[in-house]
């Protein structure tokens, strides 16, 4: 498919159903989505449920309960815990009446703007999108999730395994008709950090996230998120891919995936 035949956008609105197009296809199942598009559109949600601009959503946690599919989806959202210091958004995603996942926003009222910054770790060691290089196509199996962005590998080689840092950037809307959106790039880059950063080949193994929480401490800026990601693996117990989110001016936050391993 050229890139003039692919869809226009990574979801369509059709009244008060959310439509994934095929870009929204992931690496475990030609008819389920990627986590990073459903992560995307739980942050559109919840600014839409909740556009106090005095509170900051500082955490999105997205459990995915069962594959979502490539077809018409519901992203109901609501306020649980009404507050004007704390506010939590409860998003529930579902398919023809059965919830396929389900998410929450911990919303908190700004950081007084008198106050010093302090802000955690070093400047990013790494350089920008225009010093990366493309890799070998993370994600195969026919037209998904890779072909609605452009991924860039920081270093002069991407390993098949192990820590690395990619640049992430949405080269379609989450939506049709609405503006680039920051946050919605960050969310999609988020969900990589288990492909990019992957313990063991993908030809051979499953590594599965049924979760990703994201922590942000400011906003995204700019088309380019990067991920810089490394997975944890601890035979017979439990495995976790961790990545740092960065933009063109700084690091911007965390993510956090649990994983599921298994043989294919």
């Amino acid at each position: 498919m050229s890139n003039d035949e692919l869809p226009e956008s990574f979801f369509e609105i059709d009244g008060d159903v959310v439509v994934p197009t095929v870009l929204c296809r992931g690496p475990w199942d030609p008819g389920s989505s990627h986590g990073g598009p459903v992560a995307a559109m739980v942050g559109r949600q919840v600014a839409v449920a909740d556009p106090d601009p005095e509170l900051w959503t500082a955490r999105i946690t997205l459990e995915l309960i069962r594959p979502v599919p490539i077809a018409p989806l519901r992203f109901d959202a609501v306020v649980v815990r009404p507050g004007g210091r704390v506010r939590i958004i409860a998003v529930s995603v579902s398919h023809a009446g059965q919830e396929v996942a389900r998410a929450t926003a911990l919303r908190i009222r700004r950081v007084p703007t008198d106050l010093a910054p302090s802000l955690p770790g070093d400047a990013a060691s790494f350089g920008p999108p225009g010093e990366a290089t493309p890799p070998p196509r993370l994600v195969g199996g026919g037209v998904g999730i890779i072909d609605g962005m452009e991924v860039l590998a920081v270093g002069p080689a991407f390993s098949a395994t192990g820590p690395a840092t990619c640049w992430f950037r949405m080269l379609r809307p989450l939506v049709a008709g609405e503006p680039a959106d920051p946050l919605a790039t960050a969310l999609m880059a988020a969900d990589f950090g288990n492909g990019i950063s992957a313990a063991l080949p993908i030809e051979s193994h499953l590594f599965i996230n049924p979760d990703l929480t994201v922590y942000l401490h400011r906003a995204p800026v700019g088309e380019w998120i990067a991920n810089s990601a490394q997975t944890w693996l601890q035979p017979g117990q439990g495995s976790v891919a961790e990545a740092t989110l960065w933009d063109s001016s700084g690091e911007i936050g965390r993510a956090t995936q649990s994983l599921y391993i298994a043989a294919r």
